[in-house]
């Protein structure tokens, strides 16, 4: 038996640091889900909202599930799942997208960036009452907050006149839909494969909305243009399916809770790119109503302190 020198031995047998790619993840999804704001706006200029929405999710949906097929994957959801994500694909998709772009044709991109990302604190509160989750006293600042910098930066908004009441109105249901949304998924809680549930939602949410953009749209009203094709493409692949695979990456790496943190970084980010690549008028107003919205979905979000945090 040979004996291998101790410092000839030593360099092969230390495993090599693994490279982290979580925060790539993390700086990814919160960029893709930002600049979504600003896509949809660019797309609802030159196309009805409806219209851009039920081809979005129905494109989509026949991609996922393309994919699927081409990785071999097996079929893994029952008929319960299967209704459950169709549900959810309604309240997720098509509600919640059907509104927030109705009201993008007459609210900025960066307010309904803002006022949207805000779901996570009203997402809370209801778990609260309807799930029987606890309700702490960081949870109660953290909405307080949060409604205070969105009825802040609304009210600025309006006075001004850069931002309509009816967009406004808009966009707030469809903030509710998304809250609505996760409190079904949390009440139902679907088994099956979420990627394949993506794709039954994706679809659903198309369907759902085909015959609403069949009959208050016009295909006439469509302006073809470069970047109406830019901005579809970027909604569908990067909008309806890399940012919910990242998503999902996150769900199962850090937890429900923690990746749900990474939500107060969208308003800021939100508003950013909407003057960066729209040109929106930012006003110091503004920038004062983001912080108080960020810092309440932190504290909505933060994960409380546990024994073996407190034992390092």
């Amino acid at each position: 038996m040979t004996v291998v020198p101790s410092s000839l031995a030593s360099p092969a047998a230390a495993p090599r640091p693994a490279f982290n790619t979580l925060p790539l993840a993390i700086g990814a999804f919160c960029l893709l889900w930002s600049f979504a704001f600003v896509a949809g706006k660019v797309g609802v200029t030159d196309c009805p909202p409806l219209i851009l929405l039920a081809a979005r999710f129905l494109l989509a949906g026949i991609l996922i599930f393309g994919i699927a097929v081409l990785r071999g994957e097996g079929w893994s959801l029952s008929r319960r799942d299967v209704a459950i994500f169709a549900v959810l694909g309604v309240a997720n998709n098509a509600m919640y997208l059907g509104l927030g772009y109705t009201g993008l044709q007459t609210v900025s991109a960066g307010l309904s960036g803002l006022i949207v990302s805000a779901n996570p604190v009203f997402t809370a509160v209801l778990a609260a009452v309807f799930l029987g989750e606890s309700l702490t006293w960081r949870k109660v600042m953290g909405l307080l907050l949060g409604i205070a910098g969105v009825a802040f930066i609304v009210w600025h908004r309006m006075s001004v006149g850069t931002d309509s009441l009816h967009g406004i109105l808009f966009t707030l249901a469809s903030l509710a839909s998304i809250v609505a949304g996760t409190i079904l998924f949390k009440v139902l809680a679907p088994k099956g494969n979420l990627w394949l549930g993506n794709g039954v939602q994706s679809l659903a949410g198309g369907l759902a909305l085909l015959p609403f953009a069949s009959a208050l749209s016009d295909v006439s009203d469509i302006v073809p243009s470069w970047r109406l094709l830019a901005a579809f493409v970027y909604l569908v692949l990067c909008g309806s399916i890399l940012a919910y695979v990242l998503w999902f990456h996150l769900l199962k790496v850090c937890g429900a809770t923690a990746a749900s943190a990474y939500h107060f970084l969208m308003p800021p980010l939100a508003i950013l790119f909407a003057w960066l690549v729209l040109g929106e008028h930012v006003a110091a107003r503004d920038l004062l109503g983001i912080v108080p919205v960020a810092l309440g979905i932190y504290l909505v979000t933060r994960p409380a302190a546990g024994p073996a945090q407190h034992a390092s």
